[in-house]
């Protein structure tokens, strides 16, 4: 199961429980700066905290009272945006009856979004050089954060071992494994996808290795 989609907001809010306001306004304010970064994250290489405030149209106190930093708002970006996306796949794979095939698009879904890779490069690599930056001085909370789609493979792994083909070998080692590259393969298309590059052919073969490295039998 997925964390609530809105637990990055109720998680600020409850930071700030010794402010008078109202709790919906509290989450409302939030709601406005996680969604003025991920419009900003789409749009520029970088944003400034300024002009974070000035595209959310709350003051910049307003953004300090929740948040302590710049990169406490991009973890909880991170963090929202994970939630959002595997409530996102969770729904579009509840009509599958295969176990197997929930798991391959779970593997893949995440690189679908490189289809257009040359309208939004600079989002991507944004996010991705933010991700290793916050996994500098976050570790522990960008792993929380994330935790949402690796327990959502792992879920997939089970369902494929107990009602199909598969016997992995360790699943909750795997799924973290495989969480693992498919995040590398993101990296290389955000940065270093080449023209060239047949985005079907690298989830396919990014499937069949890992069905094979978790035990399939034919």
């Amino acid at each position: 199961m997925t964390v609530p989609s809105e637990s990055w907001v109720e998680r600020a809010v409850d930071r700030s429980a010794s402010v008078q306001r109202s709790r919906t306004r509290i989450a409302n304010q939030v709601r406005l700066m996680l969604d003025a970064a991920r419009r900003l994250i789409g749009e520029k290489d970088d944003f400034t905290t300024q002009e974070l405030v000035a595209e959310a149209g709350v003051a910049l106190q307003t953004f300090y009272r929740y948040f302590a930093s710049k990169d406490e708002l991009l973890l909880a970006v991170i963090g929202d945006a994970m939630t959002e996306a595997c409530d996102r796949w969770a729904t579009a794979t509840a009509g599958m009856s295969d176990p197997m095939d929930r798991l391959r698009y779970f593997i893949t879904a995440p690189l679908e979004q490189f289809q257009g890779i040359h309208r939004e490069a600079g989002g991507m690599r944004f996010i991705v050089s933010t991700h290793w930056h916050l996994h500098r001085i976050f570790p522990n909370e960008l792993a929380e954060a994330e935790k949402p789609f690796v327990d959502l493979v792992l879920a997939a792994i089970n369902a494929a071992t107990d009602d199909g083909p598969l016997r992995p070998h360790n699943p909750e080692a795997d799924a973290w494994f495989i969480v693992e590259l498919l995040r590398s393969i993101y990296h290389y298309y955000a940065y270093a996808a080449k023209a060239d590059d047949d985005l079907n052919v690298t989830k396919e073969n990014l499937w069949q290795f890992c069905r094979t490295a978790l035990g399939v039998r034919e």
